[in-house]
């Protein structure tokens, strides 16, 4: 970080007091003080002290110092002011405040990640996408996977850094926190466009955190973004490509956006719409009147592509009890699963039935 941008601070707080400030690196050397002929020299006191807490106002006699950040930061600065009263430990914890802020600001101005989470965040205006982009050397035209990772059932901060160490690139290739269980994966693709490279890469962070952490996770996949504007709209794609498989697909722990096929439209329509739908199709007796046999023997009917020979054998029925239970399937709903058109209207409604559920078990 610039040493001119908390020169700036101790400008503006210098007006306020007469003591000296200034901040030292992690080995006490004096990067920038309110005297200018201490820039430079290592503070022999710093050494004496035990810098264990960030909260902590420390005193050496001579100085009183404070670390910049927080505890969960790596220790690289801390502000100093002449002194060991009352009132030069106040004028620490005020000088760290304005310290802290700058630090915060000008690392949020030059830190290409954190530009990123603003993208897809939506917080940041498209105008100065490309202002930001130049600021920050961004080749913005280049392909990139967005890969929302979710911890399941537990959370480990170290995931971002079990991640970290899979995209070394930190140029190219960005690892980043949304909240407790999210974690955004931003992966340039220099060959273009290639599905089963981004599905190999969901893989790899699969098995890193079941590996190293033993945590399990979800992996949603956005469609490519060719440009970084598209990343927000990325984002939410990978987010509903989850919340999607989670309703229709709960066994799967990779979902990609592009093979949502249907769940993607049932799971974006009102739910007052989809009841109409299920009352409208389910004329003669609801759906709930069907039994868990009969229900497997229509989800059996479904995988094997309306073929009443393969899917008796897969159920290990005769042709001729198969036959039956799809009459009597079609004398209580009206809907005879032979023909094509009536597969497809049955299929939708227990989608969107599946879909219903979730909505209200939420």
């Amino acid at each position: 970080m610039s040493s001119r941008i908390f020169q700036s601070v101790i400008v503006q707080i210098k007006e306020a007091t007469d003591r000296c400030i200034g901040v030292v690196d992690d080995q006490g050397f004096v990067i920038t003080c309110s005297e200018l002929p201490m820039i430079g020299s290592r503070l022999d006191d710093f050494q004496s002290l035990n810098f264990d807490s960030s909260e902590a106002v420390l005193t050496s006699g001579v100085r009183t110092y404070k670390i910049l950040g927080n505890s969960s930061t790596k220790f690289d600065y801390a502000v100093f002011v002449e002194g060991a009263d009352e009132m030069s430990k106040v004028s620490c914890m005020m000088a760290a405040v304005a310290f802290n802020e700058a630090k915060t600001n000008y690392e949020e101005k030059h830190n290409k990640a954190a530009f990123l989470k603003n993208i897809i965040s939506d917080n940041i205006l498209p105008g100065d996408v490309y202002v930001r982009t130049k600021e920050l050397h961004f080749v913005p035209d280049v392909p990139r996977a967005l890969l929302l990772v979710r911890q399941v059932e537990r959370a480990d901060v170290a995931s971002v850094e079990v991640l970290q160490g899979l995209f070394t690139d930190k140029q190219h290739d960005f690892v980043i926190s949304v909240n407790e269980t999210d974690v955004v994966v931003i992966k340039e693709l220099p060959g273009g466009e290639n599905t089963a490279e981004v599905k190999a890469i969901a893989e790899n962070i699969e098995n890193a955190l079941k590996t190293e952490l033993q945590i399990k996770c979800i992996v949603g996949i956005g469609t490519t973004a060719r440009h970084l504007r598209e990343l927000a709209d990325r984002y939410k794609e990978a987010q509903i490509a989850i919340d999607v498989g989670r309703v229709f697909d709960s066994e799967k722990t990779i979902i990609s956006y592009e093979n949502l096929g249907i769940g993607r439209i049932i799971y974006q329509l009102p739910t007052t719409l989809c009841e109409m739908f299920l009352n409208e199709v389910f004329k003669k007796n609801p759906i709930e009147t069907l039994d868990e046999d009969t229900l497997e023997t229509i989800n059996k009917f479904f995988e094997n592509n309306l073929n009443v020979s393969e899917t008796s054998r897969k159920l290990y029925v005769h042709r001729n009890t198969l036959v039956y239970r799809l009459e009597k399937i079609k004398k209580l709903t009206g809907l005879d699963l032979r023909e094509f058109d009536d597969a497809i209207v049955f299929k939708v409604a227990m989608m969107v039935k599946q879909y219903l559920d979730s909505v209200n078990k939420n």
